[in-house]
C-alpha cells in the first residue's frame, strides 16, 4: 500500500500501474476513492499506459483528518504525487468534482500537464453566475451540504441510485453508496466549495489540449457546463452521450475508453 505525506502527519493513498511511457492520473469524483475506474484500469494497461490513481483528502484510504480538504488543497495533493513519481509528462482525467481538482492541477503542473481530460467535469463553474447562467444555483449546493449532514446515511445512498441514467446492477449501485458512506463526514465542506467555484480564466489560460465528455442525462453536472468547455477553449473538443447520466466510464464504457486512448494517441 503506497502513502504519500503531503499535509505534516497527514497523508494520501495512492496507486502506480503499469509502465508505459504514456502516464494518465485519474482523479475521482466527490464522495468516491480510486476504486471507481477500476473497470477501466485493465483496458488503459493493456493498451500501453501507465496509469496513476489516488484517493481525495477524507475519501477512501487516505486519512480523513485533515484540516483542509478543499479543492485547491486535493489539486496540490495530485500536484505532489507528480513530483514524487518525477512525472515530466503527463495527461490529467478528472470527474465530477475531480474536474475542477484536474483544472487546478494542470495549471500549477503547466507544460508538464500534456492534456487535460474533463469526464462529466464539474468546472469552470457549478453553479450560476451573473454572466453565465449555467448549473444549478449556489442555494442548492448548500442545500444538498445540509442534508448530507443532517441525514448522511440515507441522503447519500439516494444519490447513489442517481449516478446513473442507464440501468445498473443492485451491486453496482450498493458499491458507489459504501464509496460516499467510506468518506468522511467533513468532506460535504469540499462539495459545498462548488457553490461559488469559477475557474474560467484557470481554464483559459490552459494551453493544452482538453477533452469534455457531456453526457446528456446527467443529473450531477448539467450537460450545458461539459458542452461550454468544447464550445469556448480553443483547444477542446467535446465527446456526447446523449444517454448517460453522470458516469460514462460505466455507462459507455467501451466508448468511452475508445475515445480516452484515441485522445492520449493524437493530442499534442
Amino acid at each position: 500500500m503506497a502513502r504519500l505525506a503531503v499535509d505534516g502527519d497527514k497523508s494520501i493513498y495512492y496507486e502506480d500501474h503499469g509502465a508505459g511511457e504514456q502516464v494518465l492520473m485519474l482523479v475521482h469524483g466527490w464522495g468516491m476513492s480510486g476504486r471507481v475506474w477500476d473497470g477501466v484500469l485493465i483496458p488503459l494497461l493493456a493498451a500501453g499506459l501507465r496509469v496513476i490513481t489516488f484517493d481525495h483528502r477524507g475519501c477512501g484510504r487516505s486519512d480523513h483528518d485533515f484540516a483542509d480538504m478543499g479543492i485547491e488543497a486535493i489539486a496540490s495533493d495530485a500536484v505532489a504525487l507528480a513530483d514524487h513519481l518525477k512525472l515530466d509528462r503527463m495527461f490529467i482525467n478528472g470527474w465530477s468534482l475531480g474536474g475542477a481538482v484536474a483544472v487546478a492541477a494542470a495549471d500549477t503542473l503547466g507544460s508538464r500537464c500534456r492534456g487535460l481530460v474533463l469526464t462529466a467535469g464539474a468546472t469552470p463553474i457549478y453553479t450560476q453566475k451573473p454572466d453565465l447562467a449555467l448549473g444549478g444555483t449556489a442555494a442548492d449546493v448548500a442545500g444538498t451540504v445540509a442534508a448530507i449532514d443532517a441525514d448522511r446515511i440515507n441522503v447519500l445512498s439516494q444519490l447513489a441510485h442517481a449516478v446513473c441514467a442507464k440501468p445498473v446492477t443492485v451491486e453496482q449501485t450498493a458499491w458507489m453508496a459504501s464509496s460516499f458512506l467510506a468518506s468522511s463526514a467533513r468532506a460535504s465542506r469540499t462539495l459545498g466549495e462548488l457553490g461559488e467555484l469559477d475557474q474560467r480564466a484557470t481554464l483559459a489560460q490552459l494551453t493544452v489540449p482538453i477533452l469534455s465528455y457531456i453526457c446528456g442525462q446527467d443529473g450531477f453536472v448539467a450537460p450545458d457546463i461539459s458542452r461550454w468547455v468544447a464550445d469556448n477553449h480553443p483547444m477542446a473538443k467535446g465527446i456526447e452521450y446523449p444517454d448517460s447520466g453522470h458516469a460514462p466510464f460505466i455507462e459507455e464504457r467501451e466508448a468511452y475508453i475508445e475515445s480516452l486512448l484515441d485522445f492520449i494517441e493524437t493530442a499534442h
